[in-house]
């Protein structure tokens, strides 16, 4: 076992009521393996402790160490993501007390997904850049209105705050502190040898348009209905607001607020939403793409396609394509 001259630094993992401890136990794995493809250094090897930390009724206990016998000085805690819906998880003011305390002691303080509601109730992301799940990105917001989303991000290291994006970004997360702690080629060893890619720096690539429906706008309702079967169809805001009964003013308003978007945002994703089908599922040609989903210019479409997605037509085909083989 490693002394404690040879460990570069304490990670704790936050075990919450119905965390996804696969998480945890592949984190607490993949330190492992990283330590073992450090390079030796004179006769010693360096090496990551990792402990857990369990939530009790009114206090936070280390309930696993890998390196014990020795005081603790977290370098970085970790709440990782949820197996609920963030709705139905429980309020944690204990766990927020001693991730704040821990802070106030120089720990870095982090989350992957659904974590990022357990960190933000220290309070200590207000005005913070953030990011969790695009699924979950919209609720986060809302309820912790005082951090800055960036949900279009995989990883965030903002120096004392580290957050990950989607419920598998834990291998993102733990590769990031890897290159941080034991460099880029250690890190590098660690993902070859687990078969996984190195850090990814978005998740705008696995985001998927999610339109909200239960607004309770019967007449936005409506026009959205119209706007989903008639896609790749040219559209304009006056017919909108005729079908909507309202002036133009009172109907782009009202959209807005009931959708969270512009006609012409919304119309786009969905057009988008169906070239990315179209993409994964066929082997047509980008160009014939385009003008099914509504697009005459393919070069526009191709620019569209390249800012939403960060990537182009062909290399989404390549990367997601279940046709992928085929000429596009």
């Amino acid at each position: 076992m490693a002394e404690q001259r040879d460990v570069v630094a304490e990670v704790g993992l936050l075990i919450y009521p119905d965390c996804q401890l696969s998480a945890v136990y592949g984190l607490t794995d993949l330190f492992r393996i990283a330590s073992q493809w450090v390079p030796y250094q004179a006769d010693h090897q360096r090496s990551v402790r990792v402990s857990h930390w369990q939530v009790a009724q009114d206090d936070v206990v280390c309930v696993w160490d890998s390196h014990p016998g020795s005081a603790h000085r977290l370098s970085y805690i970790i709440a990782p993501p949820s197996i609920i819906m963030p709705a139905k998880m429980q309020a944690m003011p204990v766990a927020a007390r001693w991730m704040i305390a821990q802070h106030d002691k120089g720990a870095t303080i982090g989350s992957i997904c659904a974590g990022a509601f357990v960190l933000a109730e220290t309070g200590l992301v207000d005005g913070r850049r953030v990011t969790t799940h695009w699924a979950f990105s919209d609720e986060l917001a809302a309820r912790y209105p005082k951090l800055e989303l960036a949900a279009e991000r995989m990883v965030i290291d903002d120096g004392d705050i580290l957050t990950a994006g989607g419920i598998l970004a834990w291998t993102d997360l733990g590769l990031t502190l890897v290159e941080k702690l034991m460099g880029v080629q250690t890190m590098l060893a660690t993902a070859r040898f687990l078969l996984v890619d190195p850090p990814r720096r978005d998740q705008d690539v696995y985001r998927s348009f999610v339109p909200k429906f239960d607004h309770g706008d019967a007449a936005i309702l409506h026009v959205q209905h119209h706007i989903h079967a008639k896609a790749s169809e040219a559209h304009d805001i006056s017919d909108f607001a005729d079908r909507a009964g309202l002036t133009e003013r009172t109907f782009l308003r009202r959209f807005v607020k009931a959708t969270g978007l512009r006609p012409t945002e919304y119309l786009q994703q969905i057009r988008m939403m169906q070239a990315r089908d179209a993409l994964e599922t066929t082997g047509l040609p980008v160009a014939q793409i385009s003008w099914n989903v509504g697009y005459s210019d393919v070069t526009a479409f191709r620019r569209i396609f390249l800012r939403v997605t960060g990537l182009t037509p062909m290399q989404y085909r390549q990367r997601f394509g279940v046709r992928s083989n085929l000429a596009s």
